[in-house]
């Protein structure tokens, strides 16, 4: 399988976008700034570039991209039920556990959220403890809090979440 690598500048830092021929693979942070374009023509990169400028301009709350991420059938429950979330709405893991169906699989949902490798387009950054603080986010509580504060601020106006 042919992979596309493209790196997209975003408020919160750089992210490496993934695909293959037909699927959005990997949106993943990076450390620096890279600059590598070689495969921005690819007609799915320059669709999820489009939809993040939008996200990220307040105008896009759904993505509407084709989304494939290796992972057990476990995993690709917990991150369809990530994509049930709401812009601009917030849950805890254990009311991820509750929709899987399993209270006590709260553990093991966590962790599914945390394998999941498109960052922002499957929005694992909208789960939060259960006490309403930030917790968790392979990239780093700051853009957590960035980015809940974006999608807050275009859904009701407001500035400060945490």
């Amino acid at each position: 399988m042919n992979l596309y690598t493209a790196y997209y500048a975003s408020p919160v830092g750089t992210l490496q976008v993934q695909c293959s021929e037909k699927f959005l693979k990997v949106i993943s942070f990076t450390d620096g700034d890279v600059t590598d374009t070689t495969h921005t023509s690819h007609k799915l990169v320059q669709a999820c570039f489009r939809q993040l400028d939008e996200y990220f301009n307040g105008r896009r709350k759904v993505f509407t991209l084709p989304v494939n991420q290796d992972g057990t059938d476990f995993q690709s429950r917990v991150w369809e039920l990530l994509n049930r979330i709401p812009y601009g709405k917030t849950i805890s893991y254990n009311e991820l556990a509750k929709q899987y169906g399993d209270t006590r699989a709260i553990r093991a949902v966590a962790s599914a959220n945390g394998r999941n490798n498109i960052a922002i387009v499957v929005p694992c950054h909208r789960v939060i403890g259960s006490d309403q603080k930030l917790v968790g986010y392979a990239g780093g509580l700051w853009r957590k809090k960035w980015l809940l504060e974006h999608e807050t601020k275009f859904t009701y106006g407001v500035q400060q979440l945490f």
